[in-house]
Parts: structure tokens; C-alpha cells; sequence
């Protein structure tokens, strides 16, 4: 019980690696706030913030599952205020919410260039500025953004999504730097070929049989988590 006593927030935590980090650092211990925007099951994509939040509660801890648009900042501030008046503070935050939509550039319109842009960056940005005051008040916390090999490795109809975890990369070890007095961890997980749900969409016809699975980014983040600005941050 690594974490006991401590409270997370997980973004995007429906499905996928978010809603994999969530359960693993509950079962370190943690209360866990999962914060994203499904709450009923439409379309191909299963998952909701409600089933993420009974399987927690199913293994002793505390869930408070809150719909968020994480490119809203109104939504944002709101959620980050009722996870601080139900569990009395934050300790945790993983910035997992993204989207990727595979394309060529020319292929790619505005929008949904700009739609990328907003939950993969602002997303991770309104989030982290909205945990930061109290962070700072109790002079301990821990970031965990998630950026992607896709970060620095090229592949066809990825320029885009691509850009944002490079982004994040740069935004977590600059950050790092301001708050580390604080003894605020910032540090980026970054996840190679996953199988997740998302990922089964748009690349079924691909042997997945040797990627990773979720819940190996769990067990990272879970390591994460425990760190603080002295041992490991940036």
C-alpha cells in the first residue's frame, strides 16, 4: 500500500491506459478521482467514468468519478475544487487524456488539427495550472503527464499527435524546474505500442500480439507516484 492516504486524479481514465493507471494506483492505496467525459456507453468505444469508479470501489478505495472536459477550463477548475472539497486535497495528478486522429497532414483538416492541439495540450495544461495552488500550499505533489514513443518516432499519418507529446515532453521538464522547490515530482510516462480499445478502431488488421498491455503503465505511473522533487522529478 504504497499510496495510502493518498488522493489521485486520472484524466481519461474511461478506458484504455488511464483507466488501467487509475485501478493500479488504487490498489496501492490510493482514492482516486477519474475525471473525463464519458458517462454512458455509445458507439464502439466501451467504458465510462462510473464503471471505472465501481471497479476502485471494488477493491476498497474510495472513487469519485466527476465528467470533464479537459479543454474546458471552467470544467477543469470545477472538478479540481469538488476533488478538493470530498477528499481534502491532491497528490496526484496523471494528465492521460488524448486523442489521436491518423492522417497525413494534407489529409488533416484545422479542426481536428486544432481539436488535438486542445486535449493533448491544453488538456494537460488547464489541468496541471488547476492542481498547482495546492500542490504548492502543502509543498508536496507529484505530475505524471503521459507523453509517447511517438513523440520522437515518426510513423505515416502521426505528424500531428506526434507534435503534442513532444510538447509535453518540453512542457514536463520545464515545469519540473519551477516547482521542484515545492518538492513537486514532474515527470512524463512514456508508453510504447499499447493495446488498447482506441487502438483496436483504427488498427485492427495490426499483429498486436507483441505489444504492451495497459497495465504495465499502471505499475510505471504507481512508481511515479511515489516520488517526490528530491528523488526523481523531470
Amino acid at each position: 500500500m504504497k499510496l495510502e492516504g493518498k488522493v489521485a486524479i486520472v484524466t481519461g481514465a474511461s478506458r484504455g491506459i488511464g483507466k488501467a493507471i487509475a485501478l493500479a494506483l488504487a490498489r496501492e492505496g490510493a482514492d482516486v478521482v477519474i475525471a473525463a467525459r464519458t458517462e454512458e456507453e455509445r458507439g464502439p468505444l466501451p467504458g465510462t467514468i462510473h464503471k471505472t469508479a465501481d471497479e476502485i470501489r471494488a477493491l476498497g478505495r474510495r472513487a469519485l468519478a466527476v465528467k470533464t472536459d479537459v479543454t474546458r477550463e471552467e470544467e477543469v477548475e470545477a472538478m479540481v475544487r469538488k476533488t478538493i472539497e470530498e477528499c481534502g486535497g491532491i497528490d496526484i495528478l496523471v494528465n492521460n487524456a488524448g486523442i489521436s486522429i491518423p492522417g497525413t497532414l494534407v489529409e488533416v483538416s484545422t479542426k481536428r488539427w486544432d481539436l488535438i492541439m486542445a486535449v493533448n495540450l491544453r488538456g494537460t495544461f488547464l489541468c496541471t495550472k488547476a492542481v498547482l495552488p495546492k500542490m504548492m500550499e502543502q509543498k508536496r505533489g507529484s505530475i505524471i503527464n503521459l507523453s509517447s514513443i511517438l513523440g520522437t518516432r515518426v510513423i505515416e499519418g502521426g505528424v500531428p499527435y506526434g507534435v503534442t507529446k513532444a510538447a509535453i515532453e518540453r512542457f514536463t521538464s520545464g515545469l519540473a524546474r519551477e516547482v521542484r522547490e515545492y518538492n513537486i515530482a514532474v515527470n512524463a510516462l512514456c508508453p510504447s505500442y499499447t493495446d488498447t480499445e482506441g487502438i483496436r478502431l483504427w488498427a485492427f488488421d495490426v499483429d498486436r500480439s507483441h505489444w504492451q498491455q495497459p497495465e504495465l503503465w499502471g505499475r510505471y505511473a504507481v512508481f511515479l507516484a511515489c516520488q517526490d522533487a528530491s528523488t526523481l522529478t523531470g
